[in-house]
């Protein structure tokens, strides 16, 4: 670094780059953290800068803290917020598990800006960090950006991909194809009826989401060091969570016991099991949209998707299910980091977890990956996708399985009996069943109606609409 300066603070000198607004404390870590490359996500970075505005709001409210040094500290911690200096938080996820380097990276962050703007030295840890601990805030820290990243990123996003499939449901509602189970044929299903299932596992995943914010909407803050309040405000922890919620516009709370919130990060767990579920959702309606679009000449074929891209380097003319690949892959990522939070939550020993950057990392990354595919998915993949008719009605009638219908009539022994003749003789249950049934062709051709199989109460064969 030809560029520098030295700055001083409890352990002594560090020298630092001259334009850096951080600290000691921050290069510290710089240098001793040189792990993954990895910084924070800004999410994270942006719920502090709001902590640490709420904070020096509340801290000047109950008269701990001056109203210039407050209104120099807010301004700052405001732009820290607003996502404008970003680049001053270079520590990496893999950290001390406390997230005390990031804590400390806004407080000096935040001292040396209000610092420059009020014309008076403003002091990282005595009054940015006045009525904190490390220990209660990056905790609130995991739950303020989670809260945020679910509300406003994952479950428009989501809600959005439910209004696609639906709007899918309804268009497909007329195509009747072959079921399949264990990926062999079984009776038929209208194409409507599967896009339905779709729409409902991600109104569902829309629920468990919504089911983790209570949890989430704790608040660590003011439990200070081990959760005991030492050095705060008694008031200071309620008071935040209420500024809080009028900065963002959702609700928090303090936590019901600090203790739990700051020894524990079981809120976090579960939220992770929630999107481990969404991914899951995601990847089986991504595998099977997949499915049915195979081929073109020699796969499914009942579906087509949207042509975005060449397929092949080497294979002119081959379009592949490349928004369909991403969501699995997408899917397979948020698997992972949900499990790597299971295990960051086993970790929290006695009175603090020391996982929390990784835990914090993982999580909004889910959020965000998951978010961001599921508009991909509904947009570039299911919203031009259409359904090839004479292909999948096509399958219905050279199925086996069209035998199954004949089991309440015939007996199930005398229904395989016509599939295996079928299967054998390269023909159709319809054809075999008008010579074998001994029922009429008419009668024969009610039974077989492959939208009745497909409605309850018309599957016996009835006549019906």
């Amino acid at each position: 670094m030809t560029n520098t300066r030295i700055e001083r603070d409890t352990m002594g000198e560090m020298t630092l780059p001259a334009e850096a607004l951080w600290g000691a404390s921050t290069q510290r870590a710089v240098e001793n953290f040189p792990v993954s490359g990895q910084p924070l996500p800004p999410e994270f970075i942006h719920a502090l800068g709001l902590i640490k505005l709420a904070a020096a709001r509340v801290n000047h409210h109950l008269g701990l803290l001056e109203p210039e040094a407050a209104a120099a500290i807010e301004q700052a911690a405001r732009e820290v917020a607003d996502g404008i200096y970003d680049a001053e938080f270079p520590l990496d996820v893999f950290q001390t598990g406390s997230g005390t380097s990031s804590n400390m990276n806004a407080n000096e962050v935040i001292a040396t800006l209000a610092t420059r703007a009020g014309g008076r030295k403003i002091h990282p840890n005595d009054q940015v960090n006045l009525g904190q601990s490390s220990n209660d805030v990056i905790p609130t820290v995991l739950h303020v950006a989670a809260v945020l990243g679910i509300e406003r990123q994952l479950i428009p996003a989501l809600r959005h991909l439910h209004e696609t499939l639906a709007a899918k449901a309804q268009e497909f509602d007329d195509v009747v194809k072959i079921g399949r189970t264990h990926l062999m044929d079984a009776v038929p299903i209208r194409l409507g009826q599967e896009f339905g299932g779709y729409a409902r596992q991600i109104e569902l995943g829309i629920g468990r989401l919504d089911a983790t914010l209570p949890g989430l909407r704790e608040l660590a803050i003011g439990g200070t060091a081990v959760g005991t309040g030492l050095n705060a405000h008694a008031e200071f922890g309620a008071r935040v969570a209420a500024e809080l919620s009028e900065l963002t516009g959702t609700d928090f709370v303090e936590a019901a016991n600090h203790f739990e919130a700051q020894a524990a990060q079981d809120a976090y767990v579960f939220a992770a099991g929630a999107l481990t579920t969404v991914a899951s959702s995601l990847m089986k309606i991504a595998n099977d949209v997949r499915l049915l679009a195979s081929g073109p000449q020699a796969g499914l074929g009942e579906l087509s998707l949207p042509a975005i891209q060449p397929g092949s380097s080497i294979m002119p003319g081959k379009v592949n299910p490349v928004i369909c690949e991403s969501v699995i892959q997408v899917g397979a990522q948020v698997t992972g980091n949900g499990q790597a939070v299971v295990i960051g939550g086993q970790w929290g020993q006695l009175d603090l977890n020391t996982m929390l950057p990784m835990m914090a990392r993982n999580l909004l990354e889910s959020i965000r990956l998951l978010a961001n595919v599921s508009r991909l998915f509904a947009d570039k993949a299911l919203a031009g996708t259409t359904a090839n008719v004479e292909r999948a009605e096509g399958y219905v009638e050279r199925s086996i399985s069209m035998a199954t219908a004949f089991n309440p009539h015939i007996g199930y022994d005398a229904a395989a009996k016509i599939a295996k003749t079928a299967y054998a003789a390269g023909r159709t249950v319809r054809e075999v069943a008008y010579e074998e049934t001994g029922l009429s062709k008419e009668r024969v051709d009610e039974i077989l109606n492959p939208r009745h199989q497909t409605v309850p109460g018309l599957g016996d064969g009835a006549s019906g609409g």
